[in-house]
């Protein structure tokens, strides 16, 4: 079966910095995969270059066994199979929540205004927001306007989400609603890559974890390998350093 996505010796270089330096990995149809690493290590890059909003310096980035990066290839076709969710909204504030769900479908798509309405609808209830259709964005809570634009992700119809981060600009006590959609799409049989620092949930709903360090994939395997059995000391002591942020490690010291 041809994988989702497959990232072949990727590198993305901006000006004299490399960010990735030959990153290798495949998500297969269904798979929830998790990358987790320290600020900087190119978690977020990674994920943009996964549909192409950053053009690769060199490598190969497969979607359904299409390359993305031939220079032939329909770009945003190939997006609209692709849903991606940003640490920030990117919601319409002049617009209410159906109609910055019911745009981009009947602008890319070219649905009916009934036809998307009703996708609209449908996807507002999934993330639980059936009753916040009239309400403007200014309205809502970070985690609500979250809600929002996953839902407006999913009435594209994709067959693959991106987060990147979805969960880091909100305050602590509305990270769970988020976190519980997430949970419902993995539950559902989404294909998902989720860029996050939220580690209960990558052991909880991820099929696998990556661990990413200087632009390198360090350790890659099931959440209970990766999180509870680390075999490289840089995953070890960044871990250390997540689960028990009081406790001193000298080996993250030295390499921070």
């Amino acid at each position: 079966m041809t994988a989702a996505i497959e990232i072949r010796d990727l590198h993305k270089s901006f000006g004299p910095v490399e960010v990735l330096r030959g990153v290798d990995f495949t998500i297969a149809r269904g798979e929830v995969v998790c990358v987790i690493g320290p600020s900087g290590s190119g978690k977020s890059t990674l994920l943009r270059c996964a549909n192409l909003l950053e053009q690769p310096t060199s490598g190969r980035v497969a979607v359904d066994g299409v390359d993305i990066t031939d220079p032939h290839v329909d770009i945003d076709q190939i997006r609209r199979r692709i849903g991606m969710v940003f640490q920030q909204f990117n919601l319409f504030p002049h617009l209410n929540v159906l109609k910055n769900l019911t745009i981009a479908q009947r602008r890319a798509l070219r649905r009916s205004e009934a036809e998307s309405i009703r996708v609209a609808r449908e996807n507002l209830a999934r993330v639980g927001l059936a009753d916040k259709e009239l309400s403007y964005p200014a309205q809502l809570s970070g985690g609500q306007q979250q809600r929002v634009a996953i839902a407006r992700a999913l009435a594209m119809g994709p067959e693959l989400m991106l987060f990147d981060e979805p969960t880091s600009a909100l305050d602590p006590e509305l990270v769970g609603d988020v976190l519980s959609v997430m949970r419902g799409l993995a539950d559902d049989g989404m294909t998902m890559l989720v860029v996050t620092h939220e580690m209960g949930f990558a052991r909880e709903v991820a099929d696998r974890v990556v661990f990413m360090d200087g632009g390198v994939v360090v350790e890659d395997g099931r959440p209970q390998e990766v999180m509870g059995n680390p075999q490289h000391a840089r995953t070890r002591s960044f871990l250390g350093r997540i689960l028990h942020p009081n406790r001193s490690d000298p080996a993250l010291d030295a390499t921070a």
